[in-house]
């Protein structure tokens, strides 16, 4: 295995680079190929036929290249078309979001009672409630979806003090509240940045578990026992999108909180 190979991360859009971010902080050194599918952006609230089908294409995309795993950096794709990735490329190591956040979230909770917030399309999927059976199958997990979070992230409505976003959050959240779950999974990529308007909402109580970071410590523990950690103290990432890669620069410092650290092209597939 050649460890110097990179990692292929793809999403809907930009939201993935909350992981991409995740990764560049657990494993600097590992060079990264990322494609958002801006074109079609948002998954969440497509078909699961639909969303198989943008999924098989972005993975083709990324299969072109010298890559040594994949991430499905986004909870919608990952529960909707992981198993039709991995069945279609077998020789390589696929990596998702959800399962990484479910054994996390099931082995913290404390009184069986687990929220998530995400998508439509990932809450009907029901992919949380079996990925979190079997590493507890005493918990009781209470999903909501949450179809307005995206659109407003994107459109900069994030911040502590933004009464839009939080009268909304407040919302969502209130029947979690009810339900006095003790840990809460961000099941989608955008939602770390309300990391800290969710904590307030929820109270001290509540454990908040990114989705994103528990793909990055997964894949990190992964290619240590399978020794392919790059060893090398450099690193190479590349950003690809399907529409608009002038406004993905734009928006990426948002998600990354920094530069992106590497070139940003736009391609057709």
């Amino acid at each position: 295995m050649n460890n110097e190979k990179y990692i292929g991360v793809f999403d809907s859009g930009i939201g993935g680079l909350t992981v991409v971010k995740s990764i560049v902080e657990s494993m600097p050194d590992e060079n990264i190929i990322y494609f958002g599918d801006t074109a079609h952006v948002p998954y969440g609230t497509r078909s699961k036929e639909q969303i198989i089908e943008y999924v098989l294409n972005d993975v083709k995309f990324l299969s072109g290249f010298d890559i040594k795993a994949i991430v499905i950096a986004c909870n919608t794709a990952d529960a909707a078309a992981r198993e039709t990735v991995i069945e279609k490329y077998p020789d390589i190591p696929v990596f998702g979001v959800v399962e990484p956040a479910s054994k996390k979230v099931a082995l913290a909770t404390k009184n069986n009672k687990i929220g998530i917030i995400a998508t439509n399309a990932t809450v009907d999927s029901g992919s949380y409630e079996k990925n979190i059976a079997k590493f507890n199958p005493d918990a009781e997990v209470f999903s909501v979806a949450c179809p307005l979070l995206v659109p407003l992230v994107e459109n900069g409505r994030f911040k502590k003090g933004d009464n839009v976003i939080e009268k909304v959050l407040t919302e969502y959240l209130s029947e979690l509240k009810e339900k006095q779950v003790d840990t809460l999974v961000l099941g989608c990529t955008h939602y770390p940045l309300l990391h800290d308007i969710i904590a307030d909402i929820m109270g001290d109580g509540v454990e908040i578990i990114s989705s994103s970071v528990a793909a990055a410590d997964t894949l990190k523990k992964e290619l240590e026992a399978r020794d392919m950690l790059k060893t090398t103290p450099s690193s190479e990432r590349k950003y690809f999108v399907s529409d608009n890669a002038a406004h993905f620069e734009k928006q990426a410092l948002i998600f990354m909180g920094d530069a992106l650290g590497g070139t940003v092209g736009q391609v057709d597939i």
